[in-house]
């Protein structure tokens, strides 16, 4: 009797350790591969690429001190893109300090440089390591944190965290700081961009930037998107944009 027990209890054992095993098998499989991730982020960045079409957006910067209560100034732009690597913009408006108006102008030169060479920035294995840190709901949509890293100290390359939508693997939101500083001006540097459809197309529809600027204390500019106006007649003014 002793011996059919014994042998019931190594059955049961390895019947344990089989399910223990399996269990874990789950789990491991069920951990999202960095790898993986990036790969479908690149196929939907490509496939979004191909969806772009000509448009024109207002958009409002608005420069904060520290008090984060009363705008130091105020700038409207009007910026004009073309696929794949056109674009342009107009100061429609500027009030307040001067620094808001210089602040702008820097951002928006630097988008149009970006554009021109996308590859530079793009995040991909050749600009950025990646690590994956967690899953995490972000207003309700479930995503995947990612942990980036500059493969070299570039100012427009971040290093910090990516939520990737897990179900499209768009991006909602990049947040981080420069690999390397903007300028002598500027010294601890945050930058949290926000990403949503318009018409079709996956964009950046506004953006915080905060810095310490030397002898003016820390600033912190907000910018949204107002208005976007989506045409192929856009294709037609390209000609007529400086530089062509």
């Amino acid at each position: 009797m002793s011996a059919v027990r014994a042998k019931l209890y190594r059955l049961i054992f390895l019947q344990m350790a089989a399910t223990a095993i399996a269990l874990a098998a789950h789990v491991d499989s069920a951990i999202p591969n960095a790898e993986d991730i990036i790969a479908h982020m690149a196929q939907a960045r490509a496939e979004n690429r191909t969806r772009l079409r000509p448009y024109s957006v207002t958009r409002d910067y608005r420069l904060f001190g520290d008090e984060r209560q009363t705008a130091r100034a105020e700038v409207i732009a009007r910026v004009t893109f073309v696929p794949p690597g056109l674009k342009h913009f107009v100061i429609q408006h500027a009030s307040g300090l001067g620094l808001g108006e210089r602040i702008v102008r820097q951002m928006l030169e630097s988008e149009i440089g970006i554009v021109k060479n996308y590859e530079s920035t793009d995040l991909s294995t050749a600009n950025y390591d990646f690590r994956f840190l967690r899953e995490e709901e972000l207003e309700g949509q479930p995503c995947y944190v990612l942990e980036i890293h500059p493969r070299r100290k570039d100012k427009i390359l971040l290093r910090g965290q990516i939520w990737v939508d897990s179900t499209t693997y768009l991006l909602h939101r990049t947040e981080g700081e420069p690999a390397r500083a903007p300028s002598w001006w500027l010294k601890n540097a945050r930058v949290v961009l926000v990403y949503s459809d318009v018409g079709g197309m996956w964009l950046q529809t506004s953006s915080e930037s905060s810095a310490e600027v030397r002898f003016l204390g820390r600033h912190t500019m907000l910018s949204r998107d107002v208005e976007y106006n989506i045409s192929t007649l856009a294709a037609s003014a390209a000609s007529a944009l400086p530089g062509r």
